[in-house]
């Protein structure tokens, strides 16, 4: 495989951009489908990449899926992901394994809440992007804007590589300012391209736009600034200059068009091919696990030396687990014995299977560079796979926490086994869907990114293993802390004859602005004997799990131990965990413990004559208003707003708007709750207590 032909590539954007509808002209114009489905399309079929039947109903992709096709000789694994909060891991992992990404934009909504949380994430992987801005046919599109508000918001250096031939209902084709053509999409689907010279009433405009291309690439070029000051300016020098920035993530080319309307799609493809990179391109991480000290090395990617792959994503499927897989270094052939870095265990490769979204092509080797799904595999998600004569683990994926969580019971004893499958497998699957039990009631207790992350997960149980579930109220993930620095001198002390207990500790704990916890030992000349010490830290770690004020996780604690006293028979591992148990119980009052709600990041989209009322809606949820705009009779709210207040919100907003606005949130925070809204959930874990 020539690895200067393969291009990794995700979809990304804010929910309802057009990722799914861009995948299925990129797949219908490359021929590896031959019609187009619309998402939630008249003809009952659906798109391509939304397989799942929830995924078709709700007109929203769910999980991300993963295909392959062909674009002028060159190999593209291409990954569509959700534009849903909810359902932010696929994006995370995705972008995880990708070497360059598309990011969506809807050409009237321009840079939206989600587009911001996409982007966070691209910067977190280092993935060098492309922007495609959507819907230039609708009302109100402008591309110019767009292209304004990807400077100004998401900080990006944005250059626009086309401009649009017309607006709105009148939007015609593109005009590349690389070559200075215009491109036509012909054809029933937009099949066929003309290409020609620019029309007149456009020319001043296109040499303005391409003034401003060259000079923004030239930053990054030597040889395209000396040729713009020869004023010769070749156009591959241009294209190696967009290129280089572009890798470097220095620069965001524009492409534009409709994907429904079926306009600069094909040329966009081009832009993939002309800017993206390939694997050979992108500097890829792993920790060397022989050192010891879990050394941060480059990995190559080269063919020829020994295998490592990452496991990114797990499904479940009719023949057993499906694990996709990104391989970084070396070869995979059917019937290779492969070791998982975590469990060290050997595993045969069974079976090796290109995705088409739900469809599957049998191949027999892989090499670095590409993409692909083994069956048989027993793994989790970010696994790394080695082929043994190497130790070395790829830098994991960002996980983030759960904010909200249901408790759940089998409506019907009998399926209770099924529940318990469902559960395991979803767990596998999903680092953020979170099962545990309630250790006093025996409760299941499930736990994820926001409500339709869980009613998804509801519903699944439901249809795949005919598990209807009930639900108790949907419980927010609160949290304690600290809030001032406390002394603790605490010495465990049991005698019952025969050798007793005893363990004295002596430090202070202090609040940490992170959020995490640390312990330190600050111990001088012995007096609690090292091999003590990790016990002093498991105790004090097995108090964080149920706080003292409403019994929920403690978090942003620091623990010094800096003083104590041990004894030559008495002690023990057992006897200073006691200690630190101890310490806990004492010092945690003198603390100064509060109790933390999760608070949102709300963004509001409608039309400016609810302004009043989307604001209300906020105001009488504790919302506090952070960023407010108006353009074109379309109004944007940016609020705080905690997770308590948000549930039933799209009732109130759709009744308060006459169903025009919309929302989308995310977690941002934790922050201290309100002195009246503390008092009510102390009062009613009192009263839980009781019941028990």
């Amino acid at each position: 495989m020539n690895l200067e032909l393969v291009r990794n590539i995700g979809i990304s954007a804010h929910i309802d951009s057009g990722k799914t509808t861009l995948t299925e002209r990129i797949l219908f114009y490359t021929n590896k489908i031959h019609a187009i489905h619309e998402v939630r399309g008249k003809d009952g079929v659906g798109a391509k990449m939304d397989s799942m039947e929830l995924e078709k109903e709700r007109g929203i992709t769910i999980q991300s899926a993963a295909t392959y096709t062909e674009w002028k000789n060159h190999h593209i694994n291409i990954i569509d992901t959700p534009g849903h909060v909810d359902f932010t891991i696929e994006v995370e992992r995705a972008l995880r394994v990708l070497d360059g990404a598309i990011l969506v934009l809807c050409g009237v909504a321009g840079v939206q809440s989600q587009s911001l949380t996409v982007d966070r994430q691209m910067r977190r992987y280092d993935v060098p992007r492309i922007a495609f801005v959507n819907k230039l046919d609708r009302q109100g599109a402008n591309p110019f804007r767009v292209t304004e508000q990807l400077r100004e918001k998401l900080k990006h250096n944005a250059a626009m590589v086309q401009i649009p031939i017309g607006s709105e209902g009148e939007l015609a084709g593109v005009i590349d300012l690389v070559e200075m053509q215009a491109i036509y999409n012909k054809g029933e689907n937009g099949e066929e391209l003309e290409y020609t010279a620019i029309p007149a009433e456009y020319q001043e405009q296109a040499e303005e736009y391409r003034e401003k291309l060259l000079d923004a690439a030239s930053m990054f070029h030597d040889g395209l600034m000396e040729e713009m000051m020869e004023e010769a300016v070749n156009n591959e020098t241009l294209k190696a200059a967009i290129r280089k920035a572009t890798i470097s993530r220095q620069l965001t080319p524009v492409f534009m068009g409709s994907a429904y309307k079926n306009f600069g799609v094909q040329a966009m493809m081009d832009g993939v091919l002309a800017f993206l990179p390939n694997p050979t391109n992108v500097v890829n991480r792993g920790l060397d696990m022989a050192s010891g000290e879990e050394e941060e090395v480059v990995i190559p990617t080269d063919p020829n030396l020994p295998f490592i792959g990452l496991a990114f994503k797990l499904e479940e499927g009719r023949y057993g687990q499906l694990t996709y897989i990104r391989l970084y270094q070396g070869q995979l052939n059917t019937g290779d014995f492969i070791y998982n870095s975590r469990t060290n265990q050997k595993v045969k490769v069974g079976r090796i299977v290109r995705m088409h979204s739900d469809d599957k092509e049998e191949i027999d080797h892989s090499e670095a560079g590409d993409i692909v799904a083994l069956f048989g595999i027993d793994c989790a998600s970010g696994d790394t796979f080695t082929d043994g004569e190497v130790e070395i683990t790829m830098t994991s994926i960002f996980v983030p926490d759960p904010v909200i969580s249901y408790t759940i019971t089998a409506t019907d004893r009998s399926t209770t086994q099924n529940l318990s499958k469902a559960l395991q497998r979803f767990g596998r699957e999903d680092p953020t869907f979170r099962i545990s039990s309630d250790p006093e009631t025996g409760d299941t207790i499930i736990a994820g990114m926001g409500e339709l992350h869980l009613d998804v997960y509801i519903e699944r149980m439901k249809r795949e293993y005919g598990v209807p579930v009930e639900t108790s109220p949907p419980r927010v993930a609160y949290r304690e802390t600290i809030t001032r620095k406390a002394d603790f001198d605490y010495t465990h002390k049991k005698q019952t004859g025969g050798s007793g207990q005893y363990g004295r500790i002596r430090g202070f704990v202090e609040p940490m602005e992170d959020g995490h916890y640390e312990f330190i030992d600050s111990i001088k000349g012995g007096v609690i004997p090292k091999e003590y010490i990790p016990a002093c830290d498991k105790g004090f770690q097995s108090q964080l799990d149920k706080g003292r004020l409403i019994g929920v996780a403690v978090t942003g604690v620091r623990v010094t131990i800096n003083d104590g006293s041990s004894h030559n028979v008495d002690s023990s591992d057992i006897a200073f965990q006691e200690a630190a148990r101890g310490a806990w119980r004492q010092v945690y009052e003198k603390a100064g413990p509060v109790i933390l709600e999760p608070v949102m990041r709300v963004d509001l989209e409608g039309p400016a004559e609810f302004n009043g009322n989307m604001t209300s809606t906020l105001m009488q949820r504790r919302g506090m208003i952070v960023g407010q705009t108006e353009e074109q009779g379309f109004s944007r709210i940016e609020a705080r707003v905690p997770l308590a207040e948000m549930f039933g919100y799209s009732t109130t907003l759709r009744s308060a708007t006459q169903g025009k606005a919309e929302f989308s949130m995310e977690f941002a925070s934790y922050e201290k709750a309100p002195n009246n809204v503390a008092d009510d959930l102390r009062a009613a874990y009192a009263e839980e207590q009781k019941k028990k």
